[in-house]
Formats: structure tokens, sequence, C-alpha cells
């Protein structure tokens, strides 16, 4: 994601200053015109926004100690990462004790949706510097919604991904369907997209499904549930049942444990291929046969 954003805001000609711990990532941000610094300490001094893009909660933990170390002048921090209210609320105490601004911007979206901009800002937080990134957040998205107060865009974000992770299931639930009745995969998604079942993540997941192939992957199963159990866990904490997201926890568990941890997370289609005895053998014009 985040390489994504520094890539498409250094061609839309904005001064892009990036920190990666992965040094291939930091590589491939520098071909794309992306200024490396040294560290986080380096570039809180030089960026007077900063967007963070971050895997799991100690890494908002160490980056936002790192920010508020630097001692500089107000910084707008947008944090675009799915975590929970509460990681985000004390991080967003932490950069205010530090006299910056923090505002709470997941991204509605994949990774594969990202390089080619099809992402949604969702922001919460202090109006006035949303206003200001708005041309910013414009610079490598198709768009951006003020929410409100502080976590609101997260709380949106829950409920984003819940749908995501039922209609995910569902694809695949339904494709193999069509593949246990002896349908062409290929067939079952060119007919399905065009019809009342669509949905964008039947269009992003159904041709990873049709091929049988997960391992380029938009969303890693491994990186999901830490998603699932963010939602499971908001869910749970405001007493809301959600009886159709919880059907698909243990079949994203099963994808888990069946090593599918690196693939994408439409890998649940063979999970359901397994649990319903399908077997894939192409035929002489690339049919499926059971």
């Amino acid at each position: 994601m985040g390489g994504s954003f520094a890539r498409h805001l250094a061609a839309a000609g904005f001064k892009v200053i990036g920190h990666d711990i992965d040094p291939k990532s930091c590589r491939a941000a520098a071909r794309a015109g992306v200024e490396i610094a040294k560290g986080i300490h380096d570039l809180t001094t030089k960026a007077p926004v900063i967007i963070t893009s971050l895997p799991h909660p100690s890494a908002l933990h160490d980056t936002v100690a790192a920010i508020a170390a630097a001692k500089v002048k107000p910084r707008i921090v947008a944090e675009a990462s799915t975590f929970t209210l509460e990681d985000k609320l004390a991080a967003e105490r932490a950069l205010r004790k530090a006299g910056h601004v923090m505002l709470d911007c997941p991204i509605s979206g994949t990774g594969a949706q990202a390089r080619v901009k099809d992402v949604v800002v969702y922001a919460s937080g202090d109006s006035r510097a949303i206003r200001k990134l708005k041309p910013v957040f414009a610079g490598f998205s198709r768009g951006v919604h003020d929410l409100g107060a502080f976590g609101n865009a997260s709380r949106m974000k829950y409920v984003a991904n819940l749908l995501v992770a039922i209609h995910n299931v569902a694809t695949a639930e339904a494709m193999v369907l069509g593949m246990k009745a002896g349908l062409d995969p290929k067939a079952i998604f060119e007919t399905i997209k065009t019809g009342a079942g669509n949905s964008r993540v039947f269009e992003l997941r159904g041709p990873m499904m049709v091929t049988d192939k997960y391992d380029d992957a938009t969303m890693k199963i491994k990186v999901w549930q830490k998603d699932m159990q963010v939602i499971g866990g908001f869910a749970k904490s405001i007493g809301c049942p959600t009886p159709l997201f919880t059907a698909t926890e243990g079949i994203y568990d099963t994808a888990l444990a069946t090593g599918h941890a690196m693939d994408d997370t439409a890998a649940v289609c063979a999970v359901l291929e397994k649990a319903a005895g399908v077997k894939r053998r192409k035929g002489k014009k690339g049919k499926m046969r059971k």
C-alpha cells in the first residue's frame, strides 16, 4: 500500500520522502522518484505531512514514538492502516501530546487496487487537516470521505471489511457450487459478473478462483486474519451479532492452517473445493470435469 501511495504521489509531482524497513521496497520506491530517508527521525524532520501504512500495532507504536521523539514543528500524520480503535486512539493521544495532528485514514481497497489508484480514503479527525490533505489523497486514490470525529473512519472500515469477508467467501462458495455442478469456472465468472450476483470482490477475486492460482496476493490470508480479529472484536465490544461474518471465520482459519498463509484470501475457494470433493481436471477444451 505505502509503496503505491508513494509512487503515485511522485508521479503527480509531489516531493515524496519515504522509509521502509525492507531494503527491496526502498529500492523500488527510489526508482519511482522517491527520496529515501535514513529513518523515521530523518523523514519527520523533512516532511510536513506523514502517511503511515503499517502491518501491525507494534509498528504503529514504534513509528509514533519516533515521530514524537523527533521534536519538530507540528506535522499532520495520516494513519492509513487498519487497527483497533484502542490502538489508533493511543497513537492519536501520543502525537497530540507531542504537538502533532493525527488523522484516522484507513483505506478501502487492496494492494492490487492501490497500484492503479482504485482505492478510497476513509478520513476522520480534524476537518481542517482533512481539507488540507485532499489534494494529497487525490494523488493516490479515486476518492475521499470525511467521516467526522476521529475513529469514525476506522468504524466505517470495519463495516467495509465485514462485507469483503462475506463477499469473498460467497464468491468462493458460488464458484464451487458451479464447478461441482460441472460448469466451467471461466464461464461461471464471465456469466455472473454481468448479472445481479456480481460484486467488486467477485470481479477482483473471481479470476484467481478460475485459474486456481493464489500466489499473486492482493491480501494475504496471514495479514487478513488481523483484520478479521479487529472486526470480530469490535462487533463483540458493542454487542452486535454478525452471523454471516462469524460463519466465514472458520473457513479463513482452515485456509491459514492448510498452507495458504501467504496466498491471497481468494484461496478460501481451494478450501471449499476440498470440502465439496471437487477435483479440477482439464478437458480438451479446458472445460471442468468432475
